[in-house]
């Protein structure tokens, strides 16, 4: 008898902050399919801190616009202007370094903030933090307190 697994590690690449599997597998069912440019990591800076790392060669910070919609942050890139007017003139031998327009998105979990946004040396860093209501942060009961809960 074999054991079958299932890599989730798919999921986890675009939805932080959540804690809540079955949300993630619904909002991922929702989602459209997402290209793999531009490449990105996200790491885990502390208990509730994460940054988004994008490697956007090319890009300036006017071309690249950031947006959060309730759960959703969109990055968008935008390589109209020169490139278009440089392309044709340019005669490439080998081009690895793609500059092209994209829209990348990412599932926020909730109470995920966006902090602040960079772009340094070619790469995007977005760091977000997981704000937890007092309401929803674990509390100690004294046993033989009288606990009433809302």
């Amino acid at each position: 008898m074999t054991m079958r697994t299932i890599d989730l590690s798919p999921l986890y690449r675009s939805f932080i902050g959540s804690d809540h599997l079955a949300s993630m597998i619904d909002a991922a069912s929702r989602q459209e399919k997402q290209t793999t440019y531009p490449p990105y990591n996200i790491e885990l800076l502390g208990e509730d801190k994460y940054r988004i790392t994008m490697a956007l060669a090319g890009f300036a910070k006017d071309e690249v616009l950031i947006e959060v919609q309730e759960n959703t942050l969109k990055v968008l890139g935008n390589k109209e202007g020169d490139k278009a007017n440089n392309e044709a003139d340019r005669k490439f031998l080998h081009k690895g370094i793609s500059e092209r327009n994209f829209e990348r998105k990412f599932q926020l979990g909730d109470n995920v903030k966006v902090l602040t946004a960079d772009l340094q040396n070619g790469l995007l860093h977005i760091d977000l933090e997981r704000i937890v209501p007092e309401a929803h942060k674990p509390r100690r009961i004294e046993i033989g307190s009288n606990f009433i809960g809302n």
